[in-house]
């Protein structure tokens, strides 16, 4: 039981590990034993991520990468490639947002949230393949995609192609789950409500009065991303395949 929900020796790439989710997961990946290597589109700042979760000898590279576009995901690809051979985790968690009204929605506002919250986790995951296979002959190796509380109910913002991506992310992570399985690649997706970050202002400004409409009584914590997302990269989650796990203090049974 003791390696159960080890990370020892095994290798994690996450995107947007920056910030927010990525970086809980980040985290927490390199607390398991995980050799890490985080991406996000803002070179500064995921070199200081990595700076940070380096500290005390632990094993956290920063992969500067805009992967929005399919130039970027396999300038990702090649970047990772230089510094290992096979690839035991991926978390596909890079994402965005946008909030206008119904009738004034725009078409750039349906296409960069689309293709960065839905396009890219398959494109990426395709393109890793390779590193994914071959870590794949030795043990289950993993993939988590990030959804969204707003992919299974509908909350009262006008968050239009954010809510069909990340419903359509969730429907993606089963269909792929059935085919990588037989590769021995596990796919599974996390659904996180309320946890503070950049992309979630409310929960970070405002904890308390979110917290009010949180059977829980609280938002999400670092740990609680952390947790979910050890258990489905470490053996402990081997045969769990193609589940949506909510983490989300009992939310969505509310809505």
């Amino acid at each position: 039981m003791n390696d159960l929900f080890s990370l020892q020796g095994r290798t994690a790439l996450i995107t947007g590990g920056s910030r927010g989710i990525g970086r809980m997961i980040a985290a927490g990946f390199v607390a398991a034993g995980a050799r890490v290597y985080i991406s996000a589109r803002k070179a500064e700042a995921c070199d200081q991520t990595a700076k940070e979760l380096s500290a005390g000898g632990a094993h956290c590279v920063s992969l500067p990468a805009d992967v929005s576009t399919l130039d970027g995901v396999h300038m990702l690809v090649a970047a990772y490639a230089r510094h290992e051979s096979q690839l035991d985790i991926l978390v596909n968690n890079a994402g965005a947002v946008w909030g206008a009204a119904y009738d004034e929605f725009p078409e750039k506002g349906w296409d960069k949230v689309v293709d960065l919250n839905m396009k890219t986790p398959f494109f990426l995951t395709q393109a890793l393949g390779e590193p994914l296979r071959r870590a794949a002959e030795f043990r289950a190796a993993k993939v988590i995609n990030i959804a969204s509380i707003d992919g299974l109910s509908v909350n009262p913002m006008e968050t239009y192609s954010y809510a069909a991506s990340k419903a359509g992310l969730i429907h993606l992570t089963r269909r792929m789950a059935l085919r990588l399985v037989q590769d021995n690649i596990v796919v599974n997706a996390i659904v996180p409500g309320a946890f503070a970050s950049e992309m979630n202002r409310e929960a970070r400004d405002h904890a308390a009065e979110v917290s009010a409409h949180i059977p829980a009584g609280r938002i999400g914590q670092d740990d609680d991303m952390a947790a979910a997302a050890i258990y489905l990269a470490s053996r402990a989650g081997d045969y769990v395949v193609g589940t949506t796990l909510v983490v989300d203090g009992g939310v969505t049974i509310t809505r």
